[in-house]
């Protein structure tokens, strides 16, 4: 039925029409498609339109199958033939073949029957066509009528339940061996679910360590599951390693000791220890000697030789070879490299330890496209294939959180031969696919396999703020200034560069400089934003008796330096970073003209005779040189020799025609020619006017060459001034921009400021990696630049040194940068003689939650008298107060107390901006900026009633993303588009939401708020739809019911050879309803609280489904104006409604008798059938509001079937079945956990079937 594609259409059919069936002659009843309003249609008519809502339509396929029948029999095979419309459905264009389609309400995807092209219904734009409610993208429904409460209810189905509390209290499952562990330990509720194989190994130093209890259980359990995995062997024949993910904190240190040790008891003496930092050695002795392994001796491999590590001269026979990652991959001025060094000391038949501590550090091994493998990764590689008997240690907390950082681990076996992943590419491609939950499946699948541990220290105790510090008039003001002298010192970079095109720098690198000095000014002035309500904190907490540390990342150490180098070792006051980095920026960037060369007087008229002489010189036609005439007086005896310029091979040719006088034309006096050394013309002296008498110089230049060559002198001074003009004019404007910059009123150091502020060097310790610091003059006028180390203390034990400092209490406050701080404790230790509270002040966040963990793990770890405050300093910047709030989220699912906000928010992964969604919503973002698209939400500041106000964003935004140099090529628009920007954004910008970030730091506080405001909106909007559709990816999911039995006992579909785990589908049983009683109590506890609002209660649907209401409980939640849903049905629901649409869709009952009938009544139906009705077409298998649903899960071990899973998963008809969903479960009766992959009920048969080729195997 070929059809224009407009919408609705009034309908033409591809066959001609037949005539109009003779309908009973009063004309028939039919109800209307829309408004569902009974109309009479008279005799005759097939096409009508309703007066009401206006939608065209046609009469039902039944009443019209007569005049079909006797004009046009249908083809057999056709079960239903396509008659016009059909009211129950909404009618769409096909997009290709233009064929109008009659849809089942809620279909979302489908493939055209005429065309077979794959269709997908916009929800959007259908709410544009239908002023009544649209029905939302749900599976087909039987002809009676939409239920609107149906939807709602599937389409909270299809989001899943809530994702719970993610961590839960860890001891080890099945060792009994040790003291409990000194402080709170937890693990993911997902691994949790999950048991070790059982522990076969025998520890030799299990006696030593009952009597010493220097290991808790949990560290004994690490060492039994690691060496019990080294007697294992890979199919490719390496041995097989252990992944110790352990946070900050559990002591993986003491673990390391402990294997480090009962491998020495098994006479395997020679060990390696890979990590971080060199400073790290000093913490590995300690531990060895905790364990009571005083006697194995430590050796740092950057204090030997490159020589042979067992010879005469270095003699080490044994013990614990110690080296950081750097200088793994370090090599002689020989050529002799570490690895090279290592290998010959082991030999190929090693069988000891290798510990790869802080493994993360070796990552990027796998790069993402177009960039190499770091050289550390390679190293960490080649080493393990090097020495294939090895016993590797993996250590790392944040070693899984990314599955690219994976790609080192070649020992665990997940990849490679005897897999289902032929290599690391393959393994990476399906976790991808799998997303987060696929990620939490790797994890239990290596802690069934026996390979892994990951417990965390439970954040219970601590406490957290997330403080806002506003930017303080004076600061905002400085803000603003800069962004704008930031954008008008691009304008004049890109004239200067235009006029100089030719010079250097040239123009990339101009601008990569441009933009990195930046970014880092303006990281900078965030940060000195926040030093005067950090100064405050930190007093405050020091005057309540506890200590302080603060968190930063860079320290500025380089301006420091540079501004020493240049005003000397005394200044005024401190450095500021922020101008040091301009000052430094325009200094050595701003693109000058060549500085020309002056002219000298006379000589240079002869120098540029010479060159001009040099230039043409007397080269006959022939190509010999001509003789110069040398005119000499007749009294010199005129010899020959003298004037035989030429070398010994003389031509047959003679010269003589070239000798003849240029004025005269005789060849008279030969001897007496004298030859121009401009132009090489020969004259007689005596020809010329006036004549010469006198002696001639040597270099004689004719009358007219003479001329030329002042006339050229003339303009060539005129144009060296202009040159000389010009340079100067660009030299002035430089030094005029410096100056502006110098007269900028801009922050200090943070660094150097607080440690000023709070006391000077005396009350600070610094652990941080810079080399010297200002210090001011007692005297208090002036600072003066000195090293922190002083005669007593070498400059690599300094940060060791203000550690034992803050640790003794002699100073109270301590400052840590990411580079100084790597693996250093500084929490409240018992041991320790500070054990005041810590007060952990973070001014500058990472941009990554996971270190961030990292840096609060300094001050939480084991062993603490007391657990420490974090405060969260962020300014009111766009993309801080976002940043905080996602560590903030991090911390709190680790069981820490956050203040204020007590709301669950949306999980993590959505706030990571740099996924999948930020890149879209970002590409949608600067494609409504540059009017391409329509932007999906209304700007920050607008209305939608005014459009102007809109244009008006548009138009700030884009000249706010022209001056920070995302919008290129620039031109302002004249005539129609007068005053209009016009420029593009180059695709590799169109996706780059760091650079958004970043740049988005360079403009003025208002309107970056307001871009940000807008990118997050559009991201809200995004990851809203993906939740609609079912794509989006929330990990695991918890699946909430009020009773959940299991089903008999679980088959066994699979075994793992090496470690004997399984893999089990699982049935349960879940009663998700809840019953009058459990009701009423939740309403009536409501009210006790008095936090209950006058819309409290219960309601019943404003419309009748199947001849029956459908009823809820709303109660307000936390948000004002917001309502949550509880259905007798299905429980609580995860979305919760506004009060509007409440109002709208229901209306509240106050005769309690009637609400407690209806409740019942539903309550009671839902246990066999779905909200549909009996004649639902999905039948058995549709489970929308159906209280007692039936679920398979498969759990144990998945990766060894992932593929085998995913295959048949493929082949299912709803497209969100074919999703790999990972899901928690809890029994009722007896607590059992069970995590794993949904089957849909539908597709368990082809599970089955598929894995029966994977392992055949009875229960």
């Amino acid at each position: 039925m070929a059809q224009p594609p407009i919408l609705p259409p009034p309908l033409t059919q591809q066959q001609p029409p037949p005539p109009a069936a003779a309908p009973p002659p009063p004309g028939v009843q039919v109800r209307c498609a829309g408004c569902r309003m009974i109309l009479t249609v008279g005799p005759g008519v097939t096409e009508f339109v309703c007066p009401t809502c206006q939608l065209p339509q046609m009469l039902p396929p039944e009443l019209m199958t007569r005049a079909r029948i006797s004009n046009n029999p249908p083809p057999t095979n056709q079960s239903v033939p396509a008659h016009g419309i059909d009211p129950t459905k909404i009618q769409l264009p096909c997009v290709n073949c233009k064929a109008i389609l009659n849809v089942p309400h809620g279909l979302a995807r489908f493939s055209c029957p005429q065309c077979g092209v794959d269709l997908a219904v916009d929800l959007n734009k259908i709410k544009q066509h239908y002023q009544h409610p649209p029905p939302q993208s749900r599976p087909p429904l039987p002809p009676e009528e939409v239920n609107e409460v149906a939807i709602e209810v599937e389409r909270e189905e299809d989001e899943g339940g809530p994702v719970g509390e993610t961590f839960t209290d860890y001891r080890p499952p099945k060792l009994s061996i040790g003291p409990p562990h000194p402080d709170p330990v937890v693990e993911t509720s997902s691994l949790s679910a999950v048991q070790p194989p059982e522990p076969t190994y025998d520890l030799r130093i299990k006696d030593d360590l009952e009597r010493s209890k220097a290991l808790s259980c949990l560290q004994i359990e690490t060492l039994v599951y690691a060496c019990q995995r080294h007697l294992q062997h890979l199919p490719s024949g390496a041995r097989a390693g252990f992944f110790v993910g352990d946070g900050a904190g559990v002591g993986k240190g003491r673990t390391i000791a402990g294997l480090i040790l009962e491998n020495w008891q098994h006479a395997r003496k020679k060990a390696l220890w890979i990590s971080v930092g060199s400073d790290l050695k000093f913490d590995a002795r300690r531990d060895l000697d905790d364990v009571g392994a005083a006697f194995i001796e430590v050796h740092a491999l950057n204090k030997l030789p490159y020589s042979k590590l067992d010879s005469k001269s270095v003699g080490i026979k044994e013990g614990v070879v110690f080296l950081t990652y750097s200088s793994l991959i370090a090599s002689s001025e020989k050529g002799r490299s570490r690895l090279q060094q290592l290998v010959q000391w082991f030999g190929s038949e090693f069988d000891g330890l290798v510990i790869f501590d802080e493994c993360h550090k070796a990552k990027n091994l796998v790069p993402e496209a177009g960039s190499q493998p770091t050289r550390t990764g390679e190293a960490v590689l080649e080493i393990q294939a090097r020495l294939p008997e090895a016993r590797v240690i993996y250590c790392s907390a944040t070693g899984a959180s990314e599955p690219r950082n994976m790609g080192y681990m070649v020992r665990l076996g997940l990849w490679g031969a005897g897999t289902c992943f032929p290599d690391f590419q393959k393994f990476l491609v399906a976790l991808e696919k799998g997303g987060v939950g696929a990620l939490e499946l790797v994890a239990m699948d290596m802690k069934a396999r026996g390979m892994y541990v990951c417990r965390t220290l439970s954040y219970k105790g601590a406490e957290f703020e997330v403080i806002e510090a506003p930017l303080e008039a004076e600061m905002e003001a400085m803000y603003k200034k800069a962004a704008e002298l930031w954008a008008e010192l691009r304008v004049e970079l890109l004239s200067a560069s235009a006029f100089h095109s030719n010079e250097k720098p040239n123009p990339s690198q101009l601008w990569r400089m441009y933009w990195s000095s930046h970014q880092r000014f303006f990281r900078h002035m965030c940060m000195s934003a926040k030093v005067p309500a950090t100064v405050r904190l930190a007093k405050q907490a020091l005057s309540e008796d506890k200590c302080v540390v603060i968190g930063l990342q860079s320290t500025g150490e380089a301006r420091t330096e540079e501004a020493v180098t240049k005003y000397g070792l005394e200044l005024d006051d401190f450095v500021s970073g922020p101008r040091e980095l301009l000052l430094k920026f325009v200094e050595e960037n701003y693109p000058l003209p060549e500085k020309p060369e002056p002219l000298q007087g006379d000589e240079s008229v002869k120098e540029l005779q010479r060159k001009r002489h040099s230039a043409t010189p007397g080269v006959s036609l022939k190509g010999r040189v001509r003789k110069v005439a040398k005119w000499k007086p007749a009294s010199d005896g005129e010899s020959d020799d003298d004037s035989d310029t030429d070398s010994g091979q003389e031509s047959t040719e003679s010269d003589d025609e070239f000798q003849i006088c240029m004025i005269c034309n005789s060849e008279e006096e030969r001897k007496k020619l004298l030859q121009c050394s401009c132009c090489g013309k020969l004259v007689h002296p005596s020809c010329l006017v006036p004549p010469i008498i006198d002696l001639v110089p040597e270099k004689w230049s004719c009358y007219s060459c003479k001329e030329k060559t002042d006339e050229y002198m003339q303009a060539r001074r005129v144009y060296v001034e202009e040159l000389l003009k010009r340079y100067e004019q660009a030299l002035q404007r430089k030094s005029k921009i410096l100056d502006i910059i110098r007269s900028l009123d801009l922050p200090n150091n943070p660094l150097d400021d607080i440690i000023d502020q709070l006391g000077g060097p005396d009350k600070v310790a610094e652990m941080t990696g810079r080399r010297g610091m200002l210090v001011r003059a007692s005297s208090g006028k002036g600072v003066t630049y000195q090293a922190r180390n002083t005669k007593e203390v070498t400059m690599e034990m300094v940060n060791m040194h203000e550690k034992q400092l803050f640790m003794d209490g002699k100073k109270l406050v301590a400052i840590i940068s990411e580079a100084g701080s790597a693996g250093v404790s500084l929490q409240a230790d018992r041991r320790a003689l500070n054990q005041k509270r810590r007060v952990h002040l973070t001014l500058e966040l990472p941009w990554s939650a996971d270190r961030a963990i990292q840096q609060f793990g300094r001050t939480h770890r084991s062993n603490q008298a007391s657990a420490p405050e974090y405060r969260l300093l962020f300014t009111n910047l766009g993309g801080e107060r976002r940043f905080a709030s996602i560590v903030a989220k991090r911390l709190e699912s680790l069981g820490a107390l956050t203040q204020g906000d007590r709301r669950a928010g949306p999980s993590l992964s959505a706030y990571n901006y740099d996924s999948s969604y930020g890149k879209k919503a970002l590409m949608v973002m600067y494609r409504g900026i540059m009017e391409q698209d329509n932007l999906p939400v209304v700007p920050p500041g607008c209305s939608s009633e005014k459009p102007d106000t809109i244009q008006d964003f548009i138009t700030k935004a884009k000249a706010a993303l022209v001056s920070v140099g995302i919008v290129r090529d620039t031109v302002l628009g004249n005539g129609k588009d007068n005053g209009k920007l016009s420029g593009r954004i180059v695709d590799s910008d169109m996706h780059d939401v760091g650079r958004f970030l970043n740049r988005l730091l360079g403009l003025p506080p208002d309107i970056q708020n307001r871009l940000f405001e807008l990118f997050i909106s559009i991201l809200d909007v995004l990851v809203q739809n993906a939740r609609i559709e079912g794509n989006l990816d929330s990990g695991i999911v918890d699946m909430k019911a009020n009773n959940i039995e299991l089903q008999g006992n679980p088959k066994t579909v699979h075994v793992d050879q090496m470690s004997g785990a399984t893999t089990m589908l699982f049935a349960f049983t879940l009663d998700r309803g809840i019953t009058w009683e459990s009701a009423s109590t939740i309403l009536d506890e409501k009210k006790k609280d008095g936090l209950g609002s006058a819309s409290d209660g219960f309601y019943e649907s404003r419309r009748e489904w199947l001849g029956r209401r459908h009823f809820i409980l709303a109660f307000e939640s936390t948000a004002s104006g917001m309502f949550k849903i509880v259905r007798p049905t299905v429980g609580e629901s995860v979305r919760e409604m506004p009060l509007a649409e409440l109002k709208n869709k229901y209306r509240k009952i106050s005769l309690l008798e009637k609400a407690r009938s209806g409740w019942e009544d539903e309550y009671e139906v839902s246990s066999k059938q779905c909200m549909h009705g009996p004649n639902c077409k999905l039948g058995n298998f549709c489970t929308v509001g159906r209280r007692i649903q039936e679920v398979n899960v498969l759990g144990g071990l998945i990766l060894p079937v992932w593929g085998t899973i995913e295959k048949a998963l493929s082949k299912q008809v709803r497209l969100s079945h074919r999703r790999l969903r990972v899901v928690r479960l809890e029994t009722t009766k007896d607590n059992q956990r069970i995590v794993g992959l949904l089957v849909p009920s539908a597709a368990v048969e082809a599970v089955l079937q598929d894995l029966a080729w994977v392992q055949d195997i009875e229960d």
